[in-house]
């Protein structure tokens, strides 16, 4: 694809108004004659090596907060724009570049915080990939490349809407908004909370847009209103103080591997369901979604059945789940026989909304020291966690942002939630306790945000720009309270 942006400019005067109809009618418009450059846009930051991870050049991501910003200022409605950092919990350190921009509310308007992430997972293998993970392609009616969906194309939303509102009603807005571009959401926000606790008064708002989530398909838009939190630990279990030949003392020496394995099978029963008492389960009302779309959409293989029980997004939104991300142990290729003193593993818990994740922990803690077998010495270190999170549906800021989803997508939308993790979010409920937050996003259930090629369907980024911007429009009418 061409990095070359077209010749649209946003113009700068509010063009005449005759009633919403006609001004959702020239979002539209707006919306469809800016995506040529609002692709271009999109395809210069995905080009972008923005990983956060500390293995790789953070260059890269001082690089990606440099050209969101231009396109930022570039927008000209913002009273202020710059590139922002805060020291990491704990330590002097910094955490990666953020972009911040503010513009003043007036006459009684609300103020909407806008956040994305301009960082990108790690690419994995260029082998799995159709092509280059940072070299965008276009194939049929999506654009693939690492970022291109999560979450630069969120970046662009933002910016995208913003381009088509001032191209509607003028720059001259009431309307307050804040903008929040981070740079280590894929390394887990080290340093999030004191960036919002010294950045308050430039983020502060009535209502926040995490532009971070999925579509329940191509065709229909979601509000996400339930995340799971996650707890994640190095679990290391050991039985012996050096190894041994497991043809000596096989059979009477239990070793670590094996502990580990009768350990970990503990934590799940027959059905694939947690067997941990203490992880709850949050009692959510989900839509109909059959074993059929499972496989479709996970690429589960012929004769393998779904684990767990009742619905499968229940079990998916609101029940606990514990995966073995990692294990450190010999390789095939390096095998010997040996019985092995120590293994570690990593676990992933995604705790279901409504349960404390530090609690969640200590019942993780307290099962794997009561079940561990032969006697083997459990050790749990390199913690994280990050709070589960139910959205309040009651305010109006929901009420907008649903209007906004079904005028622009022509569907009402539907209320998900995510199996996965947005931690950050219970610190800006700390941090902002008074606003609204909405969980919307650009992906589909066959974006593949975190995997070889990941992708962002046109269509949907096209529709959901539009919805964002017609959400605007509807809070520069609104007045507060």
């Amino acid at each position: 694809m061409t990095d070359t942006p077209t010749d649209v400019q946003p113009a700068r005067e509010p063009r005449a108004d005759h009633g919403w109809g006609g001004t959702l009618d020239r979002l539209g418009e707006a919306v469809e004659a800016g995506f040529p450059s609002t692709i271009a846009d999109l395809t210069r930051l995905v080009r972008i090596p923005s990983v956060s991870w500390s293995a790789f050049d953070p260059e890269h991501v001082a690089a990606s907060a440099e050209a969101v910003a231009e396109l930022v200022r570039g927008l000209e409605v913002f009273d202020e724009v710059d590139i922002r950092r805060a020291a990491v919990a704990g330590g002097a350190e910094l955490g990666q570049p953020a972009v911040v921009a503010r513009r003043a509310a007036r006459n009684g308007r609300p103020t909407v915080l806008l956040y994305a992430h301009h960082d990108v997972q790690p690419p994995g293998r260029d082998e799995h990939w159709e092509s280059a993970p940072f070299e965008p392609t276009l194939r049929g009616d999506r654009l693939y490349g690492r970022g291109a969906a999560d979450d630069k194309a969120g970046v662009m939303a933002h910016v995208a809407a913003i381009r088509a509102l001032v191209d509607v009603v003028g720059d001259d807005l009431d309307l307050g908004l804040a903008l929040f571009i981070e740079g280590e959401e894929e390394d887990g926000s080290p340093s999030f909370a004191d960036f919002l606790r010294e950045q308050r008064d430039l983020l502060e708002a009535d209502a926040i847009v995490v532009a971070d989530s999925n579509n329940w398909d191509v065709d229909t838009p979601a509000l996400t209103v339930a995340l799971r939190g996650n707890v994640t630990f190095r679990l290391t279990v050991s039985t012996l103080d050096h190894a041994s030949h497991s043809g000596m003392f096989g059979g009477a020496v239990p070793d670590a591997m094996l502990a580990a394995i009768r350990l970990l099978d503990s934590l799940w029963d027959e059905e694939g369901s947690v067997a941990v008492s203490g992880l709850r389960s949050a009692d959510l009302e989900t839509p109909e979604y059959d074993e059929a779309q499972l496989r479709a959409e996970t690429g589960l293989l012929d004769g393998v059945a779904p684990i767990g029980r009742g619905g499968i997004l229940a079990r998916i939104w609101a029940q606990p789940s514990i995966t073995v991300t990692g294990i450190d142990a010999p390789s095939v290729a390096h095998a010997s026989n040996t019985l092995l003193p120590s293994v570690a593993v990593r676990l992933s818990a995604r705790i279901a909304p409504g349960q404390d994740a530090g609690q969640a922990l200590e019942v993780l803690r307290e099962h794997l020291l009561a079940n561990a077998p032969f006697g083997a010495r459990i050790e749990i270190d390199d913690v994280d966690t990050g709070q589960p999170f139910l959205v309040d549906t009651s305010g109006w800021a929901v009420a907008e942002a649903r209007a906004a989803m079904a005028e622009a997508w022509g569907r009402a939308p539907v209320d998900i939630g995510v199996g996965g993790s947005i931690p950050f979010i219970a610190e800006l409920v700390e941090e902002f306790p008074s606003a609204q937050i909405l969980v919307t996003g650009v992906e589909d259930p066959d974006s593949r945000a975190h995997s070889p090629n990941e992708s962002l369907h046109l269509g949907v980024f096209r529709r959901a720009v539009l919805a964002e911007a017609a959400f605007l429009a509807r809070l520069e009418r609104r007045e507060q309270g």
